[in-house]
């Protein structure tokens, strides 16, 4: 049964572990959105950790000596395919899923995330804008919602051009061009006051 801290608790014990790893890292995916748009039900913590120098043992073991357990075997097959450490945070009983970084996009969403108090450890965010193009390449109803939430709650200081220039790098690198009109019709959406 996950305690009512529960967030606040893993991500303090998560800055604790990667912190003294030096891993640089950032919270994402529901977190993030209650951080930048409007509140929603989620007790998941999503979060991307670079690994430089690290192998994936020494990142379990310092997990490990915070609280966290793995919440199912992990070989190295496993992490190698799917890039993700499913853990869970002992304390607070909340899942984890951490995400092994690769080049590229991630490396511009570290370069860009803002550190935010949550409950007084300071916990490095994905910011809006890049939040935004992870759910318009998520594109499910509720990342929707969550982009709808950010434009109602953040829309007026949002670095449109940043999120449009994201997400043409992306279609370009993907050889598709159906992720910035799915913006353009929620930024439209957002000014009309639908």
């Amino acid at each position: 049964m996950p305690s009512a801290a529960g967030p606040a608790e893993l991500l303090a014990d998560l800055a604790a572990a990667l912190t003294a790893l030096r891993a640089p890292w950032y919270v994402f995916g529901a977190q993030a959105a209650l951080i930048w748009g409007r509140p929603r039900l989620t007790i998941d913590v999503d979060a991307t950790v670079k690994l430089e120098g690290v192998d994936t043992d020494t990142l379990v073991l310092a997990l490990s000596s915070h609280g966290f357990a793995l919440r199912i075997e992990a070989t190295r097959e496993f992490v190698k395919q799917t890039r993700v450490l499913p853990m869970q945070h002992q304390r607070s009983g909340l899942p984890l899923d951490l995400v092994l970084a690769g080049p590229g996009l991630e490396d511009g969403f570290l370069e860009r995330d803002i550190h935010v108090d949550v409950a007084g450890a300071t916990i490095p965010v994905i910011s809006p804008e890049d939040l935004i193009v992870t759910k318009i390449l998520a594109g499910r109803a509720k990342d929707l919602e969550d982009i709808r939430g950010v434009l109602a709650e953040r829309g007026r200081e949002l670095l449109v051009d940043q999120v449009r220039d994201t997400l043409t790098m992306v279609e370009d690198a993907l050889g598709q061009s159906d992720l910035r009109p799915v913006f353009e019709s929620e930024l439209r959406r957002w000014q009309s006051g639908k």
